[in-house]
């Protein structure tokens, strides 16, 4: 009998019901700030073979989140889909992957690939631990997007409480001969944290410059020595490591959460941005 996890923040970050949820989806992809109208996705594998992508509630970060899933959308159908994000809770295995056999939101449920769990877990450093996953969101709010445009995937959610240069590198070597055969990497990730919006937009900027250069190594050194806020770097570098040296990155959009659904005193920073690796067309 498949062990499944449940949904663990239906009703804060997003709402419980299927067909709200649908509803809460589209209202993503069609507000000011998102791409404006609901892909549908192409067949065939995608292009792109990472994202970034916010985690915050779906009416803060969702309009950025949507602009990564209609470029998605339009590359192609992943097969696997890895979601690595940051531990908010601080429980469980520094480096975590699920033991459960599938994930359900209020849209269904989605297997774990389990053939990558183990091998992830057999050449880097992470641990199948339930307890880091269990209370998190940073993946979990990535599957409704997945969800509403494609039938048939597989997922591994990845949490790091370490995000370090040497996890994320391990990860990045693991995946990247997945990335670009059916899989994508997405890294979950908001930006600067309680900051004033101008104050958040130019400190993203920092970590963004070495984003789009294409830098995981130097991503990292700016977050740590500048002070950054940016909750999943280590995440967004395994992703950028996975993609390969010669990727394209494309910074799709970047906002506050003072432009979606709240005040520009203190805001959250989300940025949404594709990469395909190694080919230069457009996204």
């Amino acid at each position: 009998m498949a062990s499944t996890r449940h949904p663990a923040v239906a009703g804060r970050f997003y709402v419980r019901t299927e067909p709200s949820l649908r509803e809460q989806i589209e209202a993503a992809f069609t507000h000011e700030i998102g791409p404006g109208s609901v892909p549908t996705a192409t067949a065939g594998p995608p292009a792109i073979t990472g994202l970034v992508a916010p985690h915050a509630g779906l009416p803060f970060s969702g309009p950025l989140a949507a602009h990564s899933y209609a470029a998605l959308a339009k590359s192609g159908t992943p097969e696997t889909v890895v979601i690595i994000g940051p531990n908010h809770t601080g429980v469980g295995a520094a480096v975590a992957v699920p033991g459960d056999d599938e994930w359900r939101t209020p849209l269904g449920s989605v297997p774990i690939d389990n053939g990558l769990r183990d091998r992830t877990v057999a050449e880097t450093d992470a641990s199948v631990d339930d307890r880091a996953h269990a209370s998190e969101h940073a993946a979990e709010v990535q599957l409704p997007f997945l969800q509403h445009l494609y039938d048939d995937f597989a997922v591994l959610p990845i949490s790091l409480r370490r995000q370090d240069a040497d996890v994320a590198q391990a990860l990045g070597d693991v995946l990247e001969t997945h990335a670009g055969e059916g899989a994508v990497v997405i890294a979950s990730s908001d930006f600067t944290h309680y900051e004033p919006h101008d104050t958040a937009i130019g400190r993203d900027e920092l970590a963004l410059d070495r984003i789009d250069a294409t830098d995981p190594a130097g991503l990292i050194e700016t977050v740590e020595r500048e002070g950054l806020s940016v909750c999943g770097y280590g995440a967004i570098a395994a992703m950028l490591w996975a993609s390969g040296a010669d990727s394209q990155v494309d910074v799709l959009a970047h906002a506050t959460s003072g432009d979606t659904a709240g005040s520009r005193d203190e805001v959250v920073g989300y940025a949404s941005v594709a990469v395909r690796g190694g080919v230069d067309d457009e996204v």
